[in-house]
Formats: C-alpha cells, structure tokens, sequence
C-alpha cells in the first residue's frame, strides 16, 4: 500500500480521536501533518507517534495532502477556508467534523470549493474535551454522517466512505438538509429539553430541595445530557435554529394536547402517549451508533450491609476491570437494584456481568 498523506487543522477531541485511529489502522502507510493554535497539542501528538509533522502556519504543505480535516470551531472555519483554499490539490478531499451541517456547505459554495468538500459528523464523543482526551476507537461502532456537495466526484465519496469503514465507523450519506433536521429530532432538541426540564425542578422545587434529594435514578438518566458544555450547545443551537424551532414547535403541541387530557380527564390520549413511546422505543436499536452517547451501567441486588460496595469494587478491580462510576440508589421508584454501576466501555461492562454473577450478584442489565 502507498503512503497516504492526511493533514488536519485543529487536533482537538475530534480530531485527536480521528489522527490516532487513521495511525492505529494504517501504521506507517499513514503520514499525518496537524496545524493547530496549540503547539503543546501537537508536541503532545508527535510524543505519542500520532502526527508525522508539526505544522506552524497552513502553506503550501498542505498540497500533499489526500484528506484534509477541518476540525477548528465554526467560528473561525471561514478564515481557515481562505487560507486553505490555496493549498488544496486538485484531488485532495476537504471534510469537517461539525454536528450542524448548513453553514459549512454555505461557506464550502461561496468560495466554490464544491468540488473538494464532503461533510462529516462522527455520531460519538465524550464528556470531555481536548487530544488529551482523544482515542483511537472513540468512532468505533459508530455512524459518521457524509453530506457530500453536489459535485464531489463518485470516486471521492467511495474514498471517503472506505476510508470511514475501515477506522471502524459506518458510513451513512445524507443532504446536508437532511442532517440538520434528524440531529435536530433525535439530539438537538433532547439536550434543550434536558436542560429545560433540569431547570423547571430547579426553579419549582422546595425551600428545603426535596425535589433534589430524590432525583435519582430515572431523573437522571433522562437528563444526563444537560450536563454537556453550555458553550458548545448554545453555539449548536443558535446554528441549526430553524430546524429546532420547528421541531420545538411540534413538541410544544404535543404537550398542549397532553395538558387538555389531563384538564378534561380523558383516559385514551394518556394511555396512548405511554403506549406508543413504550412501542417505539422498544423498537429502537440496542447499539451505541446513535447520536446521544450510550451509558454502560447495570444495578446489582446488594444487602444492607457495611462494605458491600467495597467488595463489589474490589472483586472488579481484581479483574482489572475499570469503574467509571458507582453508588446506592435511594430512589427505587424506577430501579430494580440497589446499587448502580457504570463503565467506560461496553466490554468492562459485559466482563463486570460475568465476574459478578459468577461471585452470586444478581444483576439487573439497563435496557
């Protein structure tokens, strides 16, 4: 296999994550040279033997490049694309990573760079932020949206697409339109709702904080996602608007009808709105390719017993088995175990299931 050479402009979560799986795959065929505002990233990145060349301005270097990652905030895309512009070689596909699609293919047109550009959103990420936090199976298993412009040749999308299979994602071609308005559904929206239900409890709840005392459990996975960056999902928010007021719009309505139901005491809309959701979300795939990160957790049967937790997590870290998180569930309201335990990976997880049902643990798995 010939050398490929891949240039990136910002090496941060995203980017850090893409450059160490494009170096795991493809080992000394891959030649990576990173441009960010950093240069304690990348020194970082070449110490860990993920990019070849350090890059301190975008020039003509860049023309060697066969894949060229924008990875920088939307703020300042458009001024990377001016100097970038130059330095694109005729074949050289240009991609990003952002999760909102139209001002970036609106930028692409303007400066008539159609024929490079494929747009790109991994679906996967991570409560932090920064190469530090990078890894090179962050994709894994994931979808990578393409939002190829109208004149990308065939043969760059195949490219593109081969190459996002091979790091371990799938591959999924969409209009730029049809992005914004399914991340908008199944991502955007939730985290609005997410933060807005999380304040409503703030706001209503008692002098004394009764209602904080007892979220747990339920409460808390359905708004996990409104402790992401509020920079980041006001930045998000602001960009695909339209697609999100609309579909804010929507759910507006949906909720005016549930209000009527429970005013008039009509007994079918309510059995209906829980029905369908139950159905639905029954049907949904059991796999970590979404937008929402999936949680790796189960809950344990555990007696009332001093230490117990402390065995549980020492039976685990004998099996050199990583916890990200563990506690007693007080609120048992929506909770079949007692003790809620969660991982990093899927794999820890499944090992944890074993070495705990092996040691007699019943265990709970969260659907």
């Amino acid at each position: 296999m010939s050398m490929t050479t891949y240039g990136f402009i910002g090496l941060g979560l995203i980017g850090g994550s893409l450059a160490k799986s494009i170096k795991r795959i493809y080992h000394e065929d891959a030649h990576i040279m990173a441009y960010d505002i950093d240069q304690k990233t990348l020194y970082a990145a070449q110490k860990d033997c993920v990019i070849d060349v350090i890059c301190t301005r975008i020039d003509a270097a860049f023309l060697d490049c066969a894949y060229i990652f924008l990875c920088t905030p939307v703020s300042i895309n458009q001024q990377i694309l001016l100097q970038l512009k130059p330095f694109l070689s005729d074949t050289c596909i240009l991609t990003d990573v952002g999760s909102v699609k139209a001002p970036i293919h609106q930028m692409i047109s303007a400066l008539q760079l159609d024929a490079h550009f494929i747009g790109g959103h991994p679906m996967a990420g991570s409560e932090k932020s920064g190469y530090l936090h990078s890894g090179d199976r962050l994709i894994e298993n994931a979808y990578y949206i393409l939002t190829p412009s109208d004149s990308v040749p065939d043969t760059s999308i195949k490219a593109y697409r081969t190459l996002i299979t091979a790091l371990g994602a799938i591959p999924l071609l969409l209009t730029y339109q049809e992005h914004d308005y399914v991340t908008a559904a199944v991502s955007h929206l939730p985290h609005v709702i997410a933060a807005s239900l999380v304040n409503l409890v703030h706001d209503v709840d008692t002098k004394d904080g009764i209602m904080k005392l007892i979220a747990a459990g339920g409460f808390k996975d359905i708004t996990r996602i409104a402790s992401s960056s509020p920079a980041m999902w006001q930045q998000i928010s602001l960009l695909n608007h339209t697609n999100i007021e609309s579909l804010l719009q929507d759910y507006i309505a949906s909720l005016s009808k549930i209000k009527d139901a429970l005013r008039s005491q009509t007994k079918q809309p309510l059995f209906d709105l829980f029905g369908d959701a139950e159905q639905y979300r029954s049907s949904l795939p059991d796999q970590s390719a979404g937008p929402l990160k999936k949680q790796y957790l189960f809950y344990v049967d555990i007696p009332d017993e001093t230490g117990v937790i402390a065995t549980i997590a020492t039976i685990l870290a004998s099996h050199q088995i990583n916890l990200k998180n563990i506690g007693i569930i007080n609120n048992r309201e929506f909770e079949e175990g007692a003790l809620r335990v969660e991982f990093y990976e899927e794999t820890a997880m499944f090992d944890a299931v074993t070495v705990l049902q092996h040691h007699n643990y019943s265990i709970i798995e969260r659907n």
